[in-house]
């Protein structure tokens, strides 16, 4: 494959075929070089066309509790009672500074994701 830029996602496709063959070449060769070109070009194609866009705080507060295997129960201390994290985990109640510092800190929460708003669910 000829390096060249990735307009097109027919493009992207062939990028990231000739990625998948290059994988276990070694830096400073030619393969190496070719990868590493490959690589910035796919990741700029990627960032222009297919932005990963951040999750919305309840999300990302799932998400920590999954990877962390946290139950709802080891939340109380960042929430203040189990309905709070009840309301929170269910919408049902947006985040306070005070629950958001909590977070970053305790489950290392960008505090830019979790001051987004979100749309709560009404009773």
């Amino acid at each position: 494959m000829d390096i060249k830029p990735i307009k097109t996602e027919q493009d992207y496709q062939d990028a990231l075929q000739e990625v998948d063959k290059l994988i276990d070449a070694k830096s400073n060769t030619l393969d190496g070089d070719k990868l590493d070109i490959l690589v910035t070009l796919i990741e700029a194609y990627e960032e222009k066309n297919h932005p990963v866009l951040p999750p919305e705080p309840v999300e990302a507060i799932l998400h920590q509790m999954e990877s962390q295997e946290l139950s709802r129960k080891d939340l109380v201390p960042l929430f203040g009672s189990r309905s709070r994290v009840s309301e929170i985990l269910n919408k049902k109640r947006s985040l306070s500074i005070n629950m958001i510092r909590k977070l970053q800190t305790g489950l290392g929460i960008s505090a830019e994701i979790l001051i987004k708003s979100y749309d709560l669910k009404r009773s």
